[in-house]
């Protein structure tokens, strides 16, 4: 079966890869583009010359052949998850909060009306300085038990036990992560979560799974739900829809 699997994989990205649409979107976000780049030099080349202006610029070559598009492109789950979690945040004005593996930019900004530790397997190659990082697991945090107000985590717990990060196999290491959250916050506290969810409980490995929300109930249990955002697709909601799309909550750790 595992053979079997492999075999369709590797037959659909074959396909995928010769399909007539991928191979227009190749020629429009390549061939064209490049062509519009050439032409637009060549014109602007013309315009230096009829301008009679002596410019000292030393001409370099930088091409940025994909910018030219009708709107601009933005991913919306963390449009959405990371303005709404800060906004969450914000409002609460916790004097320390923890962020254990959520998207750096979101920690810098957070960091800058808050005291803000980070969590994350892997280092930084950045350095700021109202940024304090731990290098660690979301398996195994570097913190006493129920010792933290507030603590994030968008869009990490359904990667664990994957390996896509470089962390070990681990088929529970969803539900053992959300344990370790749990651990850590004192009665009362508050967490930030985001992770995916679906109709039902699904594996995309090694990227990550989706959960049903009736799973995610069982598993954040000891957490009373104080509010729900929901991002399907480009849409940010305040109910729960069918298929696949990103659960965002803010829970409160039960006395």
């Amino acid at each position: 079966m595992t053979n079997s699997l492999k075999f369709r994989w590797f037959k659909r990205g074959l396909v995928q890869a010769v399909h007539p649409l991928r191979v227009l979107g190749f020629l429009k976000n390549n061939v064209f583009a490049w062509r519009r780049f050439w032409k637009s030099f060549d014109e602007y080349q013309l315009l230096v010359n009829e301008s009679g202006e002596s410019i000292d610029f030393r001409e370099k070559l930088l091409p940025c052949i994909y910018d030219a598009t009708t709107s601009t492109p933005m991913e919306p789950t963390y449009f959405y998850q990371d303005s709404w979690a800060f906004e969450q945040i914000l409002r609460r004005k916790p004097k320390e909060h923890v962020d254990v593996g959520s998207h750096h930019t979101f920690v810098a900004f957070l960091s800058k009306i808050t005291s803000v530790t980070m969590v994350d397997i892997r280092p930084l190659d950045l350095e700021m300085g109202s940024i304090n990082f731990k290098q660690g697991s979301i398996l195994s945090l570097p913190f006493e038990n129920e010792s933290l107000q507030s603590v994030s985590s968008l869009c990490v717990v359904e990667h664990i036990g994957l390996g896509r990060y470089g962390d070990e196999l681990d088929p529970l290491g969803s539900e053992k992560a959300i344990d370790e959250l749990r651990r850590v916050l004192l009665p009362g506290g508050y967490l930030y979560l985001s992770l995916p969810i679906d109709s039902h409980n699904t594996l995309y490995f090694n990227a990550h799974r989706a959960f049903s929300e009736q799973y995610l109930k069982q598993i954040l249990r000891g957490f009373t739900f104080h509010d729900r955002k929901y991002i399907y697709g480009k849409r940010f909601l305040d109910s729960v829809q069918g298929g696949f799309g990103v659960a965002c909550y803010v829970l409160q750790k039960k006395e």
